[in-house]
């Protein structure tokens, strides 16, 4: 497989689960249409987005992430370095974000400080911008449920029975997370790029994106780097590490980028995405589930996934 495909949610389930195993197998990226999301709610925290970057940056900084290393709120340009997460020195990606948690509480307390980290507090612009609160937290239920249903077809696709997965993530901390890239009118520095390659830290990203020119790319098994295009109301979704880590890389967790515009598109460069970020639950152990000797130590699914975070924004 050379491309990312598009997969039909509607289609007859037995069909589906081979299509999803082969395609995990060899590039771990797809589209999904027939996936139930409203496009009004869809559209609605797509606008709500646009307009937090469009605030003047003094209001952005109003709710920036308030210390290194917290996962939510506002990030600045170049206040992250994807590539970092790799452990290489990158140089700072050419985006800005804004990044929500969940929108309660999960009951039973919290296993230790990590996991009471993952579900800290957003610091939301409710005063310039009261949408944004009430647009995301609809847009979240919503990817969750679908993220939900996703990883039932990828149990049944594993041969495990369809709910395996279900006691795993009813209170992971899933996140939601808006990009800009803005216009870029100087060159970028030498190696600089939207996003710099990396893989995605949890289970599955379930991600909205628009057509503007220097977008998202997929390494395919090959080695080239593989456009992923804009398909109208799908959503591109891929593995990511713990998914791999848990199948022992009969699924893959693949590298991918955000690429620059070329100098002279011809067309406006501004481009921005919404990510959904589906994770298992904090204290869940992350180990092979293929009866195969594991190639991973087992890990703790949310200490993993902080771990990473804080290395992206160069906080350990």
């Amino acid at each position: 497989m050379t491309g990312v495909p598009v997969l039909d949610l509607a289609a007859p389930r037995e069909r589906l689960v081979a299509e999803l195993d082969r395609t995990c197998r060899e590039i771990g990226f797809f589209q999904v249409v027939g996936h139930g999301v409203p496009p009004r709610v869809a559209d609605a925290a797509w606008r709500a987005a646009r307009a937090f970057f469009d605030l003047p940056l003094a209001e952005r900084m109003a709710v920036a992430m308030p210390s290194p290393g917290y996962p939510y709120g506002y990030s600045p340009v170049s206040g992250e370095s994807l590539a970092r997460s790799l452990g290489e020195a990158g140089p700072a990606d050419l985006k800005e974000s804004f990044n929500a948690g969940p929108f309660g509480v999960p009951p039973g307390g919290f296993a230790d400080a990590g996991e009471a980290q993952a579900y800290a507090p957003t610091p939301w612009p409710d005063g310039p911008l009261p949408s944004l609160r009430t647009t995301w937290r609809a847009y979240h239920g919503e990817l969750h449920a679908l993220s939900g249903r996703l990883m039932s077809l990828a149990a049944t696709a594993l041969g495990l029975r369809p709910d395996f997965f279900a006691d795993k993530i009813d209170r992971a901390a899933g996140s939601l997370r808006a990009l800009n890239y803005p216009e870029q009118p100087h060159p970028p520095a030498p190696g600089q790029l939207r996003a710099g390659a990396h893989t995605d830290y949890g289970m599955l990203t379930v991600l909205r994106q628009d057509d503007a020119p220097g977008g998202l790319q997929v390494r395919a098994l090959d080695g080239r780097w593989v456009d992923v295009p804009s398909v109208p109301g799908a959503f591109v979704v891929n593995i990511g590490d713990l998914l791999a880590r848990w199948t022992n890389d009969r699924w893959r967790s693949t590298l991918h980028r955000v690429v620059n515009p070329p100098r002279s598109p011809g067309a406006p460069t501004r481009r921005q995405s919404m990510a959904f970020f589906g994770n298992a639950n904090w204290s869940t152990e992350v180990s092979s589930l293929t009866g195969e000797r594991p190639k991973y130590p087992a890990v703790l699914a949310g200490p993993h996934l902080m771990g990473k975070f804080r290395a992206s924004v160069g906080s350990t």
